[in-house]
Protein backbone atom coordinates (compact mmCIF):
# COMPACT_ATOMS: atom_id res chain seq x y z
CA UNK A 1 0.00 0.00 0.00
CA UNK A 2 1.40 3.35 -1.04
CA UNK A 3 1.05 6.63 1.08
CA UNK A 4 -1.77 8.10 -1.51
CA UNK A 5 -3.90 4.67 -0.51
CA UNK A 6 -3.16 5.13 3.20
CA UNK A 7 -3.99 8.29 3.35
CA UNK A 8 -6.64 8.23 1.29
CA UNK A 9 -8.64 5.22 3.58
CA UNK A 10 -7.17 7.42 6.82
CA UNK A 11 -9.07 10.51 6.24
CA UNK A 12 -12.30 9.85 6.29
CA UNK A 13 -11.57 6.95 9.32
CA UNK A 14 -9.99 9.63 11.18
CA UNK A 15 -13.17 11.92 10.70
CA UNK A 16 -15.55 9.99 11.77
CA UNK A 17 -13.56 8.82 14.62
CA UNK A 18 -13.72 12.76 15.83
CA UNK A 19 -17.02 12.82 14.69
CA UNK A 20 -17.77 9.63 16.99
CA UNK A 21 -15.90 10.87 19.64
CA UNK A 22 -17.67 14.51 19.73
CA UNK A 23 -20.98 13.38 19.24
CA UNK A 24 -19.78 10.44 22.59
CA UNK A 25 -18.37 13.90 24.35
CA UNK A 26 -21.33 15.96 23.44
CA UNK A 27 -23.43 13.86 24.82
CA UNK A 28 -21.56 13.31 28.67
CA UNK A 29 -21.39 17.23 28.82
CA UNK A 30 -25.04 18.02 28.08
CA UNK A 31 -26.50 14.71 30.60
CA UNK A 32 -23.77 16.11 33.46
CA UNK A 33 -24.88 19.41 33.41
CA UNK A 34 -28.81 18.46 32.97
CA UNK A 35 -28.01 16.30 36.36
CA UNK A 36 -26.06 19.15 38.10
CA UNK A 37 -29.05 21.34 37.28
CA UNK A 38 -31.86 19.67 38.26
CA UNK A 39 -29.75 19.08 41.58
CA UNK A 40 -29.15 22.65 42.06
CA UNK A 41 -31.50 24.98 40.23
CA UNK A 42 -30.21 28.21 41.53
CA UNK A 43 -26.83 27.18 39.75
CA UNK A 44 -28.84 26.47 36.87
CA UNK A 45 -27.64 30.26 34.76
CA UNK A 46 -24.06 29.18 36.02
CA UNK A 47 -23.64 25.37 34.79
CA UNK A 48 -25.54 26.42 31.57
CA UNK A 49 -23.28 29.03 30.99
CA UNK A 50 -20.07 26.47 31.88
CA UNK A 51 -21.75 24.32 29.48
CA UNK A 52 -21.99 26.02 26.77
CA UNK A 53 -18.69 26.76 26.63
CA UNK A 54 -17.49 23.57 27.05
CA UNK A 55 -19.66 22.65 24.24
CA UNK A 56 -18.19 25.35 22.01
CA UNK A 57 -14.50 23.21 22.89
CA UNK A 58 -15.87 20.02 21.86
CA UNK A 59 -17.32 21.44 18.47
CA UNK A 60 -13.87 23.53 17.77
CA UNK A 61 -12.09 20.29 18.37
CA UNK A 62 -14.66 18.44 15.55
CA UNK A 63 -14.31 21.30 13.11
CA UNK A 64 -10.29 21.20 13.57
CA UNK A 65 -10.47 17.70 12.29
CA UNK A 66 -12.71 18.45 9.76
CA UNK A 67 -10.31 20.74 8.31
CA UNK A 68 -7.04 19.09 8.39
CA UNK A 69 -8.79 16.14 6.75
CA UNK A 70 -9.95 18.60 3.82
CA UNK A 71 -6.62 20.06 3.87
CA UNK A 72 -4.55 16.98 3.53
CA UNK A 73 -6.91 15.63 1.12
CA UNK A 74 -5.16 18.09 -1.19
CA UNK A 75 -1.77 15.65 -0.60
CA UNK A 76 -3.38 12.96 -1.90
CA UNK A 77 -1.69 12.37 -5.72
CA UNK A 78 -4.19 10.88 -8.25
CA UNK A 79 -2.96 9.09 -11.29
CA UNK A 80 -4.99 8.73 -14.51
Amino acid sequence: MDANTALAFSLPLGLAIAALASAFALGRAVSAAMDAMARQPEAAPKIQVAMIIGCAFIEALTIYAFVIAFLSMGKIQTTH
